[in-house]
């Protein structure tokens, strides 16, 4: 089921995306959207400029509510106006190397958000199917080169890794108290590094390359040989958009958490994606970053072997197409192309029959 099918199970129902205004949030409210769906965002201003969300045309049946996710008695209000089909929460403080500067700011987001909405949900007990989007780094990682279940153990040494972790904590514990016998529906999806056109997030890799490209600034990189499971923004969104429309009809069997990344044999080095880019045309200049206190994970993969087999999840994009396609995007940008002209062009290419690794 490619992911246009998946797109029309959602035609004329109604969903709640917190984080909307973010990277990934803007890309799944521009999919629902352009599908027929009903959406309300609700999120916080766009914290980048230029800004996917601000630059993108939505039709009248897309709404947007501005606010802040720890506003608990302002997210209850909303949800039980709108009354959703479905929630995808993606409201967060996104950034590693942000979390230290802002610990007590990160937790609140991350964890107290997730208390907010799961909070929601149980006091009006309505049939609503949720996604609560966490993150790869939710595991416990000891640096042994292992791709991370979704059955290993729950970890986090910097504080945003931490705060999705206990999310993770938080959001089972609310599952098997309070929402198996009720009209909720509740996964959790753990996805990789995530890239595309349309994010200009500070300290991550390509949005740095697209900076030093396009805005002559330098690319400062901390960590040449870091790992990770890089894939396109189109991989995991179907995937979330998947599993919601699978839980739906079998809680019992789809609910719990998900993983979705590349495969194994196709994870990445920070050095090899930016070769990669080089040998795009990309002539960025690199000199190395800060990496005073600031403590991130060297290897990071995902064993997505749950998600293939229960979910039919197969990474239709290697880590070298996505960036090839990512990079193409903000070239078209630079150049003056209409931003719904960009996204189009990608959910195109990502149907393609022959575009699957």
């Amino acid at each position: 089921m490619g992911l246009n099918k998946v797109l029309k199970q959602y035609k004329g129902k109604k969903v709640f995306i917190t984080g909307h205004t973010g990277f990934k949030g803007a890309w799944l409210s521009y999919l629902l959207d352009k599908q027929g769906a009903i959406t309300r965002g609700y999120a916080l201003e766009p914290y980048t400029n230029p800004s996917l969300y601000s630059t993108l045309k939505f039709s009248n049946n897309h709404s947007n509510v501005i606010s802040d996710i720890n506003d608990y008695k302002k997210i209850k209000k909303e949800i039980k106006n709108f009354k959703p089909d479905y929630i995808f929460h993606l409201a967060a403080q996104p950034l590693v190397i942000e979390s230290y500067n802002c610990p007590k700011y990160t937790f609140e987001t991350n964890f107290n958000g997730t208390l907010n909405l799961l909070e929601v949900l149980k006091s009006y007990n309505l049939p609503i199917t949720a996604v609560f989007i966490t993150t790869d780094k939710v595991y416990e990682n000891k640096e042994l080169n292992i791709p991370f279940s979704e059955e290993d153990k729950l970890g986090g040494e910097d504080p945003y890794s931490a705060s999705k972790a206990a999310s993770e904590i938080l959001i089972h514990s609310y599952t098997t108290s309070f929402f198996k016998h009720s009209l909720v529906k509740l996964a959790s999806a753990r996805a990789g590094n995530v890239i595309g056109g349309g994010d200009w997030s500070d300290y991550r890799l390509v949005p740095d390359i697209i900076k030093a490209e396009f805005e002559n600034e330098e690319l400062k990189i901390r960590n040449p040989i870091a790992t990770r499971p890089w894939q396109h923004v189109l991989e995991p969104l179907y995937g979330y958009l998947k599993l919601a429309s699978l839980l739906e009809k079998n809680p019992t069997k789809y609910s719990g958490s998900w993983n979705f990344g590349p495969n194994l044999n196709d994870i990445k080095t920070v050095g090899e994606i930016i070769k990669i880019a080089q040998g795009l045309e990309f002539n960025v200049s690199i000199s190395e970053g800060d990496q005073a206190f600031k403590k991130e994970s060297k290897f990071l993969a995902l064993d997505i072997s749950r998600a293939k087999k229960q979910l039919g999840f197969i990474p239709k994009w290697s880590s070298e197409k996505a960036l090839r396609y990512t990079l193409e995007w903000y070239k078209n940008f630079y150049d003056g192309k209409p931003v719904n002209e960009l996204m189009e062009k990608d959910v195109i290419n990502y149907n393609l029959p022959d575009e699957r690794v």
